[in-house]
């Protein structure tokens, strides 16, 4: 079974390639997804949030995304321990259910591969990129957030640049039917090798 790690920069589409692959069979692990799910459900994850942000990150028993995302994107201490109490529950729950999985591929979806210095994990990792100017006007309609909070949030990320070196394939997407095209051929790639 060959693990694949598929990343980009925020708004880049990594969730629309990541689907597209779904939608040929392979089985993806949406770590965002799934990061909310442990915050929610995991009592040891809740006690670290409430040990580091306060009772006012839940609200009735529910994880309070909006005030938790107010505290920590503007201030990168705060988002590394936030990062440093999820991401090893994240990496746990992704190998669990890796073992459940019966599929020549899985994938894992993940915003932070090589922020994480996780790239050493995967037989193979995809990029996903799209112009900065494209990424922004897709966040504004998607979560309406503001210019200043969307480059807040870019800037906590590594560049493209940066990026395009590690990785093993890179798809770009700006139109969906070449998005798919690219989609297909790295796929074929990845079951021939």
């Amino acid at each position: 079974m060959k693990v694949v790690g598929l990343t980009g920069g925020i708004g880049s589409g990594k969730s629309t390639v990541a689907k597209m692959f779904q939608d040929l069979g392979v089985p993806v692990y949406f770590s965002d997804t799934e990061a909310k799910r442990i915050m929610q459900e995991s009592k040891e994850v809740q006690q670290g949030l409430i040990d580091l942000f306060g009772e006012k990150v839940f609200e009735s028993g529910n994880l309070n995304r909006t005030y938790l995302a107010r505290l920590v994107f503007n201030n990168s201490e705060l988002l590394s321990q936030l990062n440093a109490l999820v991401h090893p529950a994240v990496a746990f729950d992704f190998e669990k259910w890796i073992s459940r999985q019966n599929a020549e591929i899985v994938m894992q979806e993940s915003a932070l591969i090589f922020e994480n210095e996780k790239e050493d994990f995967f037989d193979a990792v995809i990029l996903v990129t799209a112009p900065k100017e494209l990424r922004i006007d897709r966040l504004k309609k998607r979560d309406h957030s503001s210019q200043k909070e969307i480059e807040s949030r870019m800037n906590n990320q590594l560049s493209d640049k940066d990026k395009f070196p590690r990785a093993d394939f890179v798809i770009e997407n700006i139109d969906i039917l070449e998005t798919e095209k690219r989609v297909n051929e790295v796929l074929s790639i990845l079951l021939s090798t």
